[in-house]
């Protein structure tokens, strides 16, 4: 198929467009910064470039693409965050930007998947951690996002349910949305990169394991997220996806395990009403309550097998390598 690829030199985006190119696809990568135009060349694709903030550009981008799937992988949560953001995270400009990015973005790929004839459009949505009241540690895709959840994440909770309605309510073709797992692995937060996001901070002891460190996320190696995005590409009825690996796992068995990858000492402990005055609630409540998601409906329905189906393999041997 030809596919165009919104987000093309980010992090999920390097290893999807080789992945598609592989399968045999013709892909436009877009992005909005010329200085990535040679990259995206490099990974298999024709670039193009468009600010997908402006409906304008966008309709013209996919226009002279003609694509028969649109792929949005477009987000602002490369950069880092400080602990004032940690407390505000609804203050966070990437935060925002992201916001920005799963609506206006995604309706204005929308609008110009609709004007082409497209017949499938996939979408980056979010499920590394979920806040709920009720339910198991893993949550399915059955088990509603709340509208309401309040606080500093409202904005970007209604963002993800914007955008997942949005996508799978489409009646001109199949829209699928995938709610990746917390990124590791090559250009993500989570490698051997010295700066990334994650990884710098556990690097130099300042993540610690807070109260019991109940908290639970769902991984997922970018080269297991790309192959998922491939698949639904190319086949999956509509609806949404958790795109993680199988073994949702609270804070305090994860992060010992990601030190020792990174050749950190043991991360320190820290009391739940500390870790409240120095990063707030919101922060806190991530890796004291946090519940993680199930990846049983992507596996029996996309027939996806991640390579890496825990994060005690992957973050041992996937931080630093590629499956190309």
């Amino acid at each position: 198929m030809k596919v165009f690829v919104a987000g093309a030199g980010g992090a999920i985006g390097r290893s999807l467009v080789p992945q598609l190119v592989a399968n045999g696809h013709e892909v436009v990568g877009m992005t909005r910064s010329p200085s990535k135009r040679d990259l995206v060349r490099s990974l298999g694709a024709r670039p193009v470039i468009a600010d997908a903030l402006s409906a304008d550009e966008v309709a013209a981008a996919v226009a002279a693409a003609e694509p028969e799937a649109i792929v949005h992988e477009l987000t602002s949560l490369s950069g880092p965050m400080s602990m004032k953001a940690a407390r505000h995270p609804e203050r966070f400009e990437g935060a925002i930007m992201t916001g920005r990015l799963r609506t206006e973005a995604a309706d204005h790929l929308l609008a110009a998947g609709r004007a082409v004839g497209a017949r499938r459009f996939v979408a980056q949505s979010f499920g590394a951690f979920r806040f709920a009241r009720t339910g198991g540690p893993a949550l399915s895709e059955d088990e509603p996002i709340d509208p309401h959840a309040g606080g500093p994440l409202q904005p970007g909770i209604d963002a993800i349910l914007h955008l997942e309605r949005a996508v799978t309510s489409i009646d001109w073709g199949e829209g699928l949305a995938l709610r990746y797992g917390g990124f590791y692995g090559p250009w993500t937060s989570v490698s051997l990169d010295p700066d990334a996001v994650l990884a710098g901070p556990v690097r130099r002891r300042r993540l610690p394991i807070i109260g019991q460190g109940g908290g639970i996320t769902s991984y997922v190696h970018v080269d297991d997220a790309a192959a998922a995005t491939v698949i639904a590409v190319e086949r999956g009825r509509p609806g949404v996806y958790n795109i993680v690996d199988d073994e949702p796992a609270p804070q305090r068995e994860w992060l010992p395990v990601l030190a020792q990858a990174l050749g950190a000492k043991p991360p320190r402990h820290m009391p739940r009403w500390f870790a409240r005055l120095l990063a707030g609630e919101t922060a806190t409540a991530m890796m004291t309550d946090a519940k993680g998601s199930s990846n049983l409906k992507a596996r029996r329905e996309l027939g996806w097998q991640p390579r890496y189906p825990s994060w005690r393999q992957g973050f041992m041997e996937g931080l630093g390598e590629r499956d190309d």
